[in-house]
């Protein structure tokens, strides 16, 4: 073997191991998810309060002209008694979303509602820094968050504050819905995603006793818990995931309710949904970097720890599915030696090991928000495959995301723009906040793709067959997002 042959190997095997264990652990919350569900142990439900206690809603907005006015009137049509419940609008926005707001909270104020709007010197910390300003003058006991485009039922409260039925319980988080999730291909496949986070993953870790995530929106803190955390802190892009692993490890309990929903609109847009994605992923690292140590170091069981090692430390399947992808081109020509490369068969195994994995995984989630029939396991099939490419063919974008927030490199928020789209016949791109602008890396996207279809001549000429489904979905995956990154850009 020679050096490169092995530094090749090595870093390739590594990689796939990673992903390998990665999918262990989704395993391991889809057995926890399916026990709960197999067993139908139905915890009774909280006695409802005989007095309901005072909760502050509080709402960060920036530049939400579609959305502003409909969430305000979805907030105050809650049932909730009205001089229990305190609406914080905290504005940042430098459009005529302020005018917009200042509009429906005088109507609102004139009716007698305790609503107010809430303008910052400057937006500094931009979310959380909003949310740690507001909390100053918060008269609730209990702080609900939702973001601009979530419209959560009427009886929302109702369903979540009798969680809080036990003085450790900081956190109660429900699942997020989609308004628009048939829009579009890309609305499905993130629909598909973000459905098994919010059934499989929150529920697994919930009933496995490990830490899960406030998921920035859509949930209510005790008040009491955001201040013994240390409040709201903007040194990452994720101050959600940040602020539950600091009151997680302060022994606070964060609930997770499955079955109350709070739909919300899914970007449609490629640059919208990149920045959505680079701001995830990259606020992952960044929290992962900021408490990973004290997580180990903690006194935490070691299945916890494990746990929370890989929710920490999800967005790096970006960097070892792309470094891993890269790296199955040359490993092509260097496999002439079967006998030496026995080793590497072995380790591309885990690769599949790895998909049938995640098949389980996503087809729990799939089948608890869809019945169970012939066409929706054709469906399931069809989703999980595209949704696999779109994955890959984010992944070098989400790939830099990652880098940076290891780096400790800082980058202003980008909230994602909504457009208030409801329907397949409502229209965003010539809406105010579309992004217009295509970027280098797009190019690059599209470069890879060209890259893996050499990766397909080249299983195709030296037969080898096992890579070839790899390289096919990578060069669909780029090059469908470089399609869309300059369709959308138009």
């Amino acid at each position: 073997m020679k050096s490169l042959e092995i530094f090749v190997f090595v870093v390739y095997s590594l990689c796939l191991t990673f992903i390998f264990l990665y999918s262990l652990v989704q395993l391991q919350l889809a057995w926890l998810y399916f026990r709960s569900k197999k067993n139908k142990a139905v915890t009774p439900a909280p006695a409802l309060p005989t007095n309901w206690p005072l909760v502050t809603v509080q709402l960060p907005l920036y530049n939400e002209i579609y959305v502003t006015e409909r969430l305000l009137d979805c907030i105050m049509a809650l049932d909730y008694p009205p001089e229990k419940l305190q609406v914080q609008v905290l504005d940042d926005s430098t459009d005529n979303t302020t005018a917009l707001v200042a509009a429906k909270v005088a109507a609102y104020q004139a009716a007698g509602r305790n609503i107010t709007h809430v303008r910052r010197p400057n937006r500094t910390g931009y979310k959380a820094g909003a949310l740690q300003y507001g909390l100053a003058s918060a008269t609730g006991e209990f702080i609900a968050v939702f973001d601009a485009d979530f419209l959560p039922k009427p009886d929302f409260l109702q369903q979540t504050i009798p969680a809080f039925d036990a003085p450790h319980i900081g956190v109660v988080q429900t699942r997020w819905g989609h308004l628009n999730q048939d829009y579009s291909i890309l609305t499905q496949l993130q629909a598909f995603g973000l459905n098994a986070h919010f059934t499989v993953e929150q529920t697994g870790r919930s009933v496995g006793g490990h830490f899960i995530n406030f998921n920035g929106t859509a949930g209510i803190w005790r008040k009491s818990c955001i201040l013994d955390a240390g409040g709201w802190q903007p040194d990452t892009l994720t101050e959600d995931l940040d602020l539950s692993y600091r009151a997680q490890l302060k022994n606070w309990r964060l609930r997770y309710l499955e079955n109350v929903e709070a739909p919300a609109e899914l970007p449609a847009a490629m640059n919208a949904i990149k920045s959505q994605q680079f701001r995830w992923t990259k606020g992952a690292a960044e929290t992962a970097r900021k408490h990973l140590k004290e997580v180990l170091f903690s006194n935490l069981t070691w299945g916890t720890k494990v746990n929370a090692l890989f929710h920490l430390l999800n967005s790096s399947v970006f960097v070892a599915l792309l470094i891993a992808a890269i790296l199955s081109v040359p490993v092509i020509f260097f496999i002439r030696d079967i006998s030496v490369y026995n080793p590497l068969f072995s380790i591309r195994g885990l690769y599949l090991i790895s998909l049938v994995a995640l098949i389980l995984f996503y087809w729990l989630s799939y089948q608890q928000l869809n019945a169970y029939r012939p066409k929706s396991i054709l469906s399931f099939i069809s989703k999980l495959f595209f949704f696999l490419v779109f994955s890959m063919g984010l992944s070098l974008h989400n790939s830099i995301a990652v880098i940076e927030g290891f780096l400790g490199k800082k980058t202003p928020f980008i909230r994602t723009p909504k457009f208030n789209i409801r329907s397949v016949q409502d229209r965003w791109q010539n809406s105010r906040y579309a992004v217009k602008n295509i970027s280098v890396l797009a190019f690059l996207e599209g470069l890879l793709c060209l890259y893996f279809l050499f990766g397909v001549y080249l299983d195709f000429r030296l037969q080898s067959y096992g890579t070839l489904p790899f390289h096919v979905m990578l060069s669909l995956g780029f090059g469908s997002v470089f399609y869309y990154s300059l369709k959308h850009s138009q």
